[in-house]
């Protein structure tokens, strides 16, 4: 089954053409030259921007750029990697998924692809996931895994906020959703837990260049939370040199970052969160 990163680095179907005004319309003038040399007229003047015969054909061509672009979006419709919008919506309810309130175009798509690969009810884990996603738009990522070897089956859940710490109330939709019987395979014992299992404190000391404002070394704590929240993820290992680069914006000189002292790596079912940051202005270098 093809993935959601494999079909991303799928490249452009051929059935989408790549448009060019200049070809389109160099193909028609060519024409146009053929039809009068076949009608035995001498035409020379196309090279003339008031030829009213080129003026036509540059209106045609511009028509026709429309046109297939047109067609393209038509394709592109048709295909889950490039649908949006309606569109979308009517490819993901042909595999029985329906849009969430306030959930965007990537994120449906992700749960379509998912959707698609769990079709079994008693085969890939992904039928789990596919339940757990449409239980809240709040749900960034789910990890579904066996402990041990028997019927226990955990489902770890990311948050689209909080840092990735699911609270209370999404555990519990999750749950609601994952337990009931058009869902779970009767023999296994499901239990919905938070993926965040780990919790990384920043400490570091930053220097800036001369000219740069204090609002770089003011931004650097909510440029570090971002950072994370949009590149990380389960199984995502917060390193000491992601940080220090994350760290060292425009504006910064230096950076010595006192903690965490070694990297804090997870497994593919786990996620990291920040908890403190705590960062120290050291003046100005150079």
């Amino acid at each position: 089954m093809v993935t959601e990163a494999e079909i991303a680095l799928l490249g452009r179907p051929a059935i989408i053409e790549e448009i060019s005004y200049e070809a389109i319309l160099a193909d028609l003038m060519t024409d146009a030259n053929a039809r009068f040399t076949a009608a035995g007229i001498a035409y020379d003047v196309g090279g003339l921007e008031t030829d009213p015969v080129k003026i036509v054909l540059e209106a045609a061509a511009y028509r026709e750029v429309f046109l297939r672009a047109r067609i393209n979006d038509a394709a592109k419709a048709n295909l889950v990697a490039f649908a949006g919008g309606t569109d979308l919506d009517h490819l993901a309810a042909f595999y029985d998924v329906v849009r969430l309130t306030g959930e965007s175009d990537d994120a449906l798509r992700k749960r379509v692809i998912i959707a698609i690969a769990g079709r079994s009810p008693a085969g890939p884990s992904d039928w789990y996931r596919t339940a757990a996603l449409r239980s809240s738009v709040r749900v960034r990522d789910v990890s579904v895994y066996r402990v041990g070897t028997g019927p226990d089956l955990r489902i770890a859940v990311l948050a689209t906020d909080n840092f990735g710490e699911p609270d209370a109330a999404l555990l519990a939709a999750v749950d609601g959703e994952v337990q009931k019987d058009s869902v779970r395979v009767i023999s296994d014992r499901v239990t919905v837990v938070s993926a965040t299992s780990a919790t990384v404190d920043v400490t570091a000391d930053i220097w800036l260049l001369p000219g740069a404002p204090m609002t770089v070394f003011d931004n650097l704590e909510a440029t570090l939370r971002a950072a994370l929240a949009a590149e990380g993820g389960l199984g995502f290992n917060v390193t000491r040199s992601w940080l220090i680069a994350k760290l060292h914006q425009p504006g910064v000189e230096k950076v010595s970052l006192l903690s965490p002292v070694a990297d804090v790596v997870v497994d593919d079912n786990s996620a990291v969160k920040v908890g403190t940051v705590a960062l120290t202005f050291k003046g100005r270098d150079r």
